[in-house]
Order: structure tokens, then sequence, then C-alpha cells
């Protein structure tokens, strides 16, 4: 191996672990400044977004991509601080909605940009190329990993989203 190849493999893993570092960093001023973690910010960011109707869990666990049991106990611990509220729903009365509260509206509001949203606006500032590019890099570096069969979400937050901790 050259020292070129030494180089090039230290600039990829300083690259990996800047992306890792970012993701904690804002996990940690989330947790800090809404006292959320970024899956609990975004399942209020979903149901704020349909404020009138509410939205069932299902709904939220595909937007999500997550299982139906992640977003209960998301949204258990969101009850639970009075972020949120499960009610009948108007239009199947076989559903459950979920539905934000004046303080999950709140949180909303005063907490920093999730992560994923300024990704997702540099991501759609890029050519079509660009981005398909960028996504066959990731998935490479997934593979790299042995991270190919890992069952993610679209929700960029450190550990397990479905073993998550309330913070504090």
């Amino acid at each position: 191996m050259t020292q070129n190849d030494n180089d090039r493999t230290d600039q990829s893993l300083i690259a990996l672990r800047r992306i890792l570092r970012a993701t904690e960093l804002y996990e940690r001023s989330l947790a800090q400044a809404a006292g959320l973690s970024s899956a609990q910010l975004r399942v209020l960011q979903i149901v704020a977004a349909k404020a009138a109707d509410g939205v069932t869990p299902s709904a939220l666990a595909t937007q999500m991509g997550v299982s139906q049991a992640t977003v209960t106990a998301l949204v258990d611990k969101l009850v639970a601080r009075q972020m949120v509220t499960r009610q009948r729903s108007e239009r199947d009365r076989r559903q459950t909605d979920v539905i934000i509260t004046p303080v999950g509206a709140k949180a909303v509001e005063t907490s920093p940009d999730a992560l994923q949203q300024r990704f997702v606006k540099s991501f759609n500032a890029l050519q079509d190329w660009e981005q398909a590019q960028l996504i066959a890099s990731l998935e490479r570096v997934a593979a790299m990993l042995d991270a190919r069969d890992i069952d993610a979400s679209p929700v960029l937050t450190i550990g397990d989203i479905r073993s998550e901790q309330d913070p504090g």
C-alpha cells in the first residue's frame, strides 16, 4: 500500500467519523433544546403537518420506515409528556388518530432544524446524476461495513430507534 493509498483511507475514515459525529452532536443539541430524540421530533413533525385530521400509527410507521411497535413506543413517550393524544378516528371508528397538543406544537416550533431536513435540502439541490452517484457511494460504504441488511429508517439518529431512552 502506498502513502497515497493510506492518505485516501484516512480521508475516507475522517469523512465517516465527521458524519457520525454530526449526528451525535445534533442528537445532543436536540435533547438539550427540546428534550426530544430526533425520532420523537419526527413523529411530532408528521403529526403537526396533519394537525387538522391527526394521523394513524400505521401511517406514521409507513412514513418513518419503522415498525408499528416502534411508533407505539414513540407515541407512548409523547403521550406521557402531553405532546400528543390518541383519540378515536372520526373517519374510521376502528382506528385511533394521534393528535398534536399545544405542548407538542410548541416543541416543534422551538426545536432546531432536524439534521435530515438540512441534508434533504442540500441533497435536493444536487443534479440528478450527483444524487445517483452519492446514493451509489453511500450504498457501497454501507456494504463495506456489512450494513446492507441492517433495517434503517430515514431518520438520522444515533443508536437503535427501537430502544431509545427518554433524554434527561
